[in-house]
């Protein structure tokens, strides 16, 4: 096909020149931007198509899935309300209960009120009796507690002293003799009992409090008011017996105190015993009031994990059905939609098996035909798609350039920015946007001239002139910074400086592409914008593969090898070196 394309539009250029007398010029230059062209838009248009269908796809996806969503929606709104029911149920029967359990535990814990009064009650009066026995004891405690350090104040040595004596005096055996009647009889009593190595210690864990009645008897009758048997007389006679006359005095005290406490302490046993009884009840009744409270603890736990479900059941309840009526919003509005987007999807997957046959002769439009007129143009673009419908290529029966390369919304802003309106001048801004090489224009009414400014009005355009002095630092300045340059009036002849720049003659300099002949950085955003010229220049037509652009009744033409292009679509590629 692409040989094809490359003969018939020699033929074509022949009868052209034969009828209009214009040039076109069919070089091997020509056929390789065609099967470069054709690579680089067939991938271009593929994912473009294939990104658009497959929206369409998605959004028929959404709403499929949006339509078998209601459907599960509505059965598990069906499943969750008689689980509301019950769990609502439930709640309330166990509220009831909860009340219940709760009277109940108030109950219990009037009555461990109670009882713990009463223990207290009981607690206060045995505390007040033991307090009152203990004001009582300690009126012997001081007496008793000197006897008793009077006794640590002895030694064995003390004891055997006083054991030694044969003929004691009458003070030291009177204390003797009280010490006997606490413990023995006689003298001989006496020091057997002084011989006792735990004398001492036995009258320090003396048991005071079961001294017998008769023997306090005897003691407070015979000892205790005589004269002699005072601590101040016996200290003078032996210092040993001073201690124990002090013990026995001390012991009487304690006796005669522990008489009258003796009763109170009974009272104590009483009390403490009461207490304990009392206690032990208010115990009972604690544990059973903790049960019940645990029990109604469990019963509340419960009652709020019971809560919770429901309230997780009814909001999911909510959401579901919030879903349900998005669900069928989203259907009911986008219901007459489907249909739409089915057509539009089907259509675009046959759109993108003809991309095939479109894009094979858009890309020879773009190629080949720029400088035919309309004429031309649509002859040769019926023999090339009669051709592919023979050979089996996919295409379009209606093929247009503008159906398969235009973009509406860009197609709008050229027109805006002073493109006419008709097919053919819309084609040659479709063949200007796609095209890999620079155009020339023949614009005798200036008609793209003011297009072009008006479309690079806002990327600071340069526009120069071969007859500006400074039109080289221009084109160099253009260049370095990225900005778009538009070269208007060319002759028949151009300078030297530009024919490096338009045949993109590049080399390398530190990583970066540099123009020849002069040695400027290039920005990746630069472009050449467009040459215009008000007549045909017939040798510089003979010098590159001619691209012409005519408009209705006035021709401008464009040469898409050695001229720079206007727009985005080839920013600043020098990669490749002709």
């Amino acid at each position: 096909m692409c040989k094809y394309f490359q003969e018939s539009v020699r033929e074509l250029s022949v009868s052209y020149y034969n009828i209009l007398r214009r040039h076109n010029y069919v070089t091997p230059t020509s056929y390789l931007e065609l099967i470069l062209t054709f690579k680089t838009l067939l991938n271009n248009k593929r994912h473009e198509v294939d990104m658009m269908r497959n929206r369409y796809l998605v959004g028929l996806q959404k709403l499929d899935f949006a339509a078998s969503q209601v459907a599960v929606m509505q059965v598990e709104l069906t499943a969750l309300q008689p689980q509301l029911i019950e769990t609502s149920a439930e709640t309330e029967k166990m509220m009831l209960h909860i009340e219940k359990e709760t009277a109940e535990v108030d109950a219990k814990k009037e009555l461990v009120a109670a009882d713990e009064k009463e223990a207290n009650e009981a607690a206060a009066v045995a505390q007040g009796i033991k307090e009152e026995c203990e004001g009582d004891l300690a009126e012997a405690m001081p007496a008793l507690e000197a006897a008793l350090s009077a006794l640590d104040t002895l030694n064995p040595a003390d004891i055997s002293l006083v054991k030694s004596m044969q003929n004691p005096p009458g003070p030291v055996k009177l204390v003797m003799e009280s010490i006997c009647k606490m413990i023995e009889d006689y003298w001989g009593s006496s020091k057997k009992v002084l011989g006792d190595l735990k004398f001492l210690e036995g009258l320090k864990s003396y048991d005071k409090d079961n001294i017998p009645a008769v023997v306090m008897k005897r003691i407070r009758e015979r000892f205790i008011n005589h004269p002699d048997f005072q601590p101040a007389v016996i200290k003078n006679v032996s210092s040993a017996c001073e201690g124990l006359c002090k013990w026995v005095r001390a012991m009487e005290v304690y006796d005669r105190v522990a008489k009258v406490v003796a009763p109170k302490r009974e009272r104590l046993r009483e009390a403490e015993g009461l207490l304990d009884i009392q206690m032990q009840k208010l115990n009972t009744k604690r544990a059973e009031l903790k049960t019940l409270m645990d029990r109604l603890q469990a019963l509340n736990d419960e009652f709020e994990e019971m809560n919770n479900r429901k309230k997780e059941l009814e909001d999911n309840i909510e959401i579901c059905s919030q879903k349900l009526i998005r669900a069928e919003k989203l259907i009911s509005g986008l219901g007459g939609e489907k249909e739409r987007w089915t057509e539009a999807a089907r259509l675009l997957g046959i759109r993108y098996t003809d991309l095939t046959g479109d894009v094979l002769l858009s890309s020879g439009t773009v190629a080949y035909l720029g400088a035919f007129t309309v004429d031309y143009r649509l002859e040769c673009q019926q023999k090339w798609l009669a051709l592919c419908k023979e050979k089996n290529i996919p295409g379009s029966n209606d093929f247009s350039l503008s159906n398969t390369l235009g973009d509406p919304v860009k197609i709008r802003a050229w027109q805006i920015a002073g493109l006419p309106i008709d097919s053919f001048s819309i084609d040659n801004g479709i063949i200007v946007s796609n095209s890999r090489r620079w155009a020339l224009m023949i614009d005798p009414q200036g008609q793209a001239n003011k297009w072009v400014k008006n479309m690079e009005k806002g990327n600071k355009l340069s526009v120069i002139k071969l007859s500006d002095t400074n039109y080289v630092r221009s084109l160099e300045n253009a260049i370095q910074f990225g900005t778009p340059v538009l070269l208007e009036n060319i002759g028949e002849e151009l300078d030297a400086f530009l024919e490096p720049v338009l045949l993109k003659t590049t080399f390398k300099q530190k990583e970066t592409r540099i123009p020849a002949p002069k040695v400027v950085s290039v920005k990746c955003l630069w472009r050449f914008s467009v040459l215009q010229v008000m007549v045909v220049p017939k040798v510089l037509f003979q010098k590159a593969t001619g691209l012409s652009w005519f408009f209705p009744l006035e021709m401008f033409c464009f040469s898409s090898q050695n001229l720079l292009r206007l727009f985005r679509k080839n920013q600043g590629n020098f990669s490749d070196v002709k």
